[in-house]
């Protein structure tokens, strides 16, 4: 049909129903686009909101992948400070031995009838005390900007102490009756002015022999001086102390009174066993007369050795003074806050401490969670965790006894409550997950650096001790489920040759979880992507130093040129692939389990040019071998079926409890020989 000519086109469009019906839509449509002008700009402006929206939301997500760190797992406040407590609940009034004092420590004891007018005495009091101590820091800050004023203010001190020494000289003679107040501090107004060593002598021994209380108070207030006296110094053995106390035997007589003598006369005026008590016999005696008579004393000297902690720096010093302590902890039932101070200098101590210092704050800790209740398990749990995270951030060789250490006693706090403890290490593996799978997701390098630091690895080696350890006697296959999953994906995270000793720990948990809960856990694989790595040719340069994988995680490139990083590849693979078959040896799936490792190490034997390495190979083949030989005739003749369960899973009872066929010899001999190697070695690598 050919083209339409003008006028015909002309006709069509005037006179055509269908050319017309088709305007009027058009014009219906653009009539409808005009009145919505205005709506489609917004819906563009919240598109554009919208794409706003969704790349803060991902940088948002970034930024939270990177600041996340391993001890964000529990949300606990650890906002308790550990400075000085108000003084007014450290010392104690000498006007009267009778101990119905009104304490102001905000602890919640139900002993206390506060009636409307005590308590607002004490708000009142707390807010004088809150001003003042704004006070003296302002003092403070003045005293540091302008030295002439702090000379000043010697001055007058000087000035004003000569005046009430001229005023008070005819009272200064010895005995109780000299006791006067010092002018250092309004707060500490307490404590006699020269105590010398016979007064403190005197005093002693009115409190062994008589009980008297007049005299413990002094003893006390004294004690307390002794422990906050030049908190500033290094060392407060080393410092000769304030001047309410004369010399460094007076020092050192009041320190050893209380802390030897302390609980025992406590107990006695208390009407206490020495051996056996426990918190509910102190919780008793809350009510009675001798306990509210006690407790202002009791609660002093535990703060004021609390104190003590805190500020000395001598380990002995420490190990004596928190060993002492803890023979007075059934007190501190009625001391929350008191509590919570010694459970997190405890800990610090745990962490930081030497040996014997470390192991004495560990009991403190364990005397914790085992006393007090499930509230303060969780809580030791907590605090040791993020202790343990903090403390292993790097590791080299002289830090792993501490951190072995470390890692032991916290599972032996574990052990005291496996149930409870086990539902909070899923909450921290469950971290650990988070971690991983953020680290796959985005390839992130902040990421991927936290999950290849010392941090990461020794939370997974403590729960790998864990789930070990307690397997056999509870059910901890969640535990177990989740540990090898995280196990399986730092080993795909991180598959080059640098990360060596990596893969190599990753395998050896592995072959512990199936050790100790008698599942089977696939490592082959991993075990021969070890065997393939090879950096250098044959012949490649030697490293006249051995290897040390024990103190690193990444290797540096210039040892994977070396022919010794592929003696030690062949060398950890062998080991590994020992200790897996060791624990399937007896199987009656050993056969299929050997096949295909057997022909990998075939091949690698043919094109090993190092005669050392071809050594073991052959050796490890030959093993295997043997023992597949000897599983299939004990098969052969075995006259159950396979699909009988039971009968299967008894196969081979005897040997293996005898443990004394070939390959468990070869077995051994490999394991120590691996101990030996790791002695000799006498080179780290370095750090990556």
């Amino acid at each position: 049909m050919g083209k339409l000519g003008k006028k015909a086109r002309k006709f069509a469009r005037k006179n055509l129903q269908s050319v017309l019906r088709n305007k009027r839509k058009l014009k219906s449509k653009f009539k409808r686009k005009a009145s919505k002008t205005t709506g489609g700009q917004d819906v563009e402006e919240n598109q554009e909101r919208d794409t706003t929206n969704l790349s803060t939301e991902r940088k948002a997500m970034a930024e939270e992948i990177e600041d996340v760190s391993l001890d964000d797992v529990f949300s606990e406040d650890d906002s308790e400070g550990l400075g000085e407590d108000s003084d007014s609940d450290v010392y104690l009034s000498e006007d009267s031995c009778c101990a119905h004092l009104t304490e102001c420590d905000g602890e919640s004891e139900n002993n206390i009838d506060s009636s409307n007018g005590g308590s607002s005495l004490m708000v009142h009091n707390r807010d004088i005390r809150a001003e003042l101590v704004k006070k003296a820091k302002r003092l403070n800050k003045l005293k540091e900007k302008d030295p002439e004023f702090a000379r000043f203010l010697e001055r007058y001190d000087v000035s004003i102490k000569q005046a009430k020494d001229d005023e008070t000289s005819s009272d200064d003679e010895g005995g109780l009756d000299g006791m006067h107040p010092m002018n250092e501090d309004a707060v500490r107004s307490h404590v006699p002015k020269c105590l010398t060593s016979g007064q403190v002598d005197s005093l002693c021994n009115m409190v062994k022999k008589d009980h008297n209380m007049a005299a413990l108070t002094c003893l006390i207030n004294a004690y307390c001086t002794a422990c906050h006296s030049d908190s500033k110094a290094p060392s407060a053995s080393i410092s000769v102390l304030s001047h309410n106390i004369q010399s460094g035997e007076t020092f050192s007589k009041i320190l050893m009174f209380m802390l030897h003598q302390a609980d025992t006369i406590f107990r006695k005026l208390l009407g206490l066993s020495c051996s056996n008590c426990k918190k509910e016999t102190v919780l008793e005696l809350k009510n009675t007369s001798k306990w509210l008579s006690l407790k202002p004393h009791i609660k002093s000297y535990l703060r004021s050795t609390l104190f003590l902690l805190n500020q000395v720096t001598d380990s002995e010093l420490l190990t004596f003074t928190i060993c002492r302590l803890r023979t007075s902890i059934i007190f501190l039932v009625a001391f929350p806050t008191v509590l919570r101070k010694l459970l997190k200098i405890s800990v610090h101590l745990w962490a930081t401490g030497d040996e014997s210092l470390s192991s004495h704050s560990f009991l403190i800790i364990k005397d914790i969670s085992s006393m007090f209740g499930l509230n303060w398990f969780d809580s030791c749990f907590v605090k040791t965790y993020k202790a343990f995270i903090n403390h292993t951030q790097y590791v080299d060789q002289r830090l792993f006894e501490h951190i072995h250490f470390l890692r032991n006693s916290y599972l032996e706090l574990c052990s005291l409550d496996v149930q409870k403890s086990s539902n909070m290490a899923m909450k921290c593996m469950l971290h650990l997950a988070k971690i991983l799978q953020k680290g796959r997701q985005t390839k992130k390098k902040e990421v991927v650096k936290k999950i290849c630091s010392w941090q990461y690895i020794n939370c997974i080696e403590l729960w790998v001790a864990f789930i070990s350890a307690n397997a056999p006697e509870y059910d901890l296959h969640p535990l177990l489920y989740m540990i090898v999953q995280i196990i399986n994906g730092i080993a795909l995270l991180f598959p080059g040759p640098r990360y060596l000793p990596l893969r190599i720990r990753c395998i050896q948990w592995l072959n512990q979880l199936a050790g100790s809960t008698g599942i089977f856990i696939p490592v082959i694989s991993l075990v021969l992507d070890v065997v393939a790595y090879k950096i250098a040719k044959d012949g490649g340069r030697k490293s006249g130093k051995g290897f040390e994988l024990q103190s690193t995680i990444k290797l540096p490139k210039h040892w994977l040129k070396s022919r010794n990083f592929q003696v030690e590849c062949i060398s950890s693979a062998i080991e590994l692939l020992s200790e897996h078959f060791a624990q399937w040896s007896y199987h009656i799936s050993f056969p299929e389990l050997a096949t295909a490792p057997i022909v990998h190490l075939k091949k690698l034997y043919e094109i090993t040019s190092i005669e050392s390495s071809r050594r073991v190979i052959k050796r490890f083949i030959d093993q295997v071998e043997m023992n597949v030989d000897f599983v299939q005739k004990k098969r052969e003749e075995a006259p159950f079926s396979p699909k009988d369960q039971q009968t299967v899973e008894t196969f081979l009872q005897i040997e293996r409890r005898s443990g004394n066929t070939p390959f468990m010899q070869y077995y051994r001999s490999i394991m120590s020989k691996a101990v030996t190697r790791k002695m000799i070695s006498n080179t780290k690598f370095p750090k990556s």
